[in-house]
């Protein structure tokens, strides 16, 4: 499965997202008014402000604080170089990220686990946002789904079923993957943005996913593990 690729042409990837204020009280009332709106359906008799910690999950309600990205490296044996773009202020980050895209091949892949329900989406409209241009990679309107270089580890998994979500850390255990989920979950990452102040710890678990999905891939392929001396953490 997945011979056809190289992996020297695959980026993986992995952001990790908080909402936009420390709490609902600190949303403009605006704001407040269409999150309420948003979330009617989600929250069900639960009160707005008790489901605005998971209002990272939004583009419109949320901002990227890290991306992480990984790619394969040649040499006796493979390797991963991991680098992480992290700041408080998510046009800062994205453009060095979009730096890093601008400066590859228009053909490469990027791959993300659910990327394509939540990754590469939620990038592409925080750049709307924030007003800037898309890498070339990221240009998918207009395109046919076969022209698109994307990648999603969830997705192959799915094998046509689209019923089926499988979580990284369910997919890690079964194919005896070193788990990312060994500190933080998704779950925690506004906490300990807004409440901990911990960007670092942030950072060090979005690398793990990074990590973990692009071990994925090889377990994808049938082949064996990178082993830890051959990954490398950059910065």
């Amino acid at each position: 499965m997945l011979e056809q690729y190289d992996l020297h042409n695959i980026l993986v990837i992995d952001i990790e997202t908080v909402p936009q204020y420390s709490s609902h009280e600190q949303v403009p009332e605006n704001l407040q008014v269409l999150w309420d709106l948003k979330t009617r359906h989600q929250r069900k008799d639960e009160a707005a402000d008790t489901h605005y910690e998971r209002a990272g999950i939004w583009a419109e309600f949320g901002k990227i604080v890290c991306i992480s990205a990984g790619i394969f490296t040649a040499g006796k044996n493979i390797g991963l170089r991991v680098k992480s773009f992290a700041s408080h202020d998510e046009k800062e980050l994205l453009t060095k990220f979009c730096n890093l895209l601008f400066s590859q091949p228009a053909n490469l892949i990027l791959c993300a686990h659910n990327g394509k329900e939540f990754d590469f989406p939620y990038i592409c409209r925080r750049l709307l946002v924030n007003g800037m241009p898309f890498p070339q990679q990221l240009q998918i309107a207009g395109k046919k789904p076969w022209e698109i270089s994307h990648l999603d580890t969830m997705e192959l998994w799915k094998f046509g079923d689209h019923k089926h979500y499988t979580s990284l850390n369910l997919l890690s255990t079964i194919f005896n993957i070193p788990t990312p989920k060994d500190d933080i979950d998704g779950s925690d990452v506004g906490r300990v943005y807004w409440q901990e102040n911990q960007l670092e710890r942030i950072c060090a678990y979005c690398q793990k996913d990074v990590v973990a999905t692009a071990q994925l891939l090889r377990r994808y392929r049938g082949e064996e593990l990178i082993p830890d001396e051959f990954i490398t953490i950059v910065g």
